[in-house]
């Protein structure tokens, strides 16, 4: 199997250091290179196609989220983790929304930062602790008073039935893994089925699928 190839984009050299003493440990994850600005992150990609990228936010000469905007919006298939000490929501959100899809804080433990890589490699949405509370609060002050009608039998007549059952599981929160368990698929069937509808959504990460699906009465 290919090590994940990955992309650090820090302005701070020793935490640089860091992260690249902890990954070179690792024998599935392989460092590629290294950015200390917003603008160089974007150089790097161009050159590197690297499979994930740990993401500062504030960083000289354009900022992680002008970073992942560009990025995403000629390698959607890199997956981009945000690695901060910011946790206020507008950081959040906006990272989200830029098509991130993952978020922890610097102050993670080492093994999270791993097990992040390799989730957010294979598709699925990986937050620390504090962000889950958040997204989950947002969440939960969403839900409308009044209980929404059931969704229209083909909300997203694109998707191939499995494929809307999947995306069922998915704005349930469940993770790759856990689909591959409740449908007793393979995990590489999991995945290609995922790619699929998020190519028909038009969408680059899980958060973004999950609120299509959600705006369709889908997962409430």
């Amino acid at each position: 199997m290919e090590p994940i190839r990955v992309l650090i984009a820090d302005d701070h050299a020793p935490f640089r250091e860091g992260l690249r003493a902890l990954l070179r440990s690792e024998g599935d994850i392989e460092t590629v290179g290294e950015a200390a600005t917003g603008r160089e992150a974007i150089a790097r990609v161009a050159d590197l196609q690297p499979d994930v990228i740990l993401m500062d936010l504030h960083m000289p000469d354009g900022n992680g989220i002008e970073a992942t905007h560009s990025i995403l919006a000629s390698s959607p298939h890199i997956s981009i983790l945000v690695l901060t000490m910011f946790e206020d929501d507008d950081s959040v959100f906006a990272a989200l929304q830029a098509g991130a899809r993952g978020y922890l804080l610097k102050g993670a433990l080492k093994a999270e930062i791993l097990r992040a890589i390799r989730g957010v490699s294979q598709g699925e949405a990986i937050f620390g602790p504090t962000i889950a509370k958040r997204l989950m609060s947002y969440f939960a002050m969403l839900k409308p008073s009044a209980p929404l009608p059931a969704p229209p039998a083909q909300a997203f007549p694109e998707l191939t039935e499995r494929e809307q059952e999947i995306l069922a599981l998915i704005a349930q929160h469940l993770t790759n893994s856990e689909i591959t368990e409740r449908l007793v698929l393979s995990p590489k069937t999991v995945r290609n089925h995922v790619s699929n509808i998020f190519s028909k959504l038009q969408v680059a990460t899980r958060a973004q699928a999950i609120i299509r699906a959600r705006e369709a009465g889908w997962g409430t």
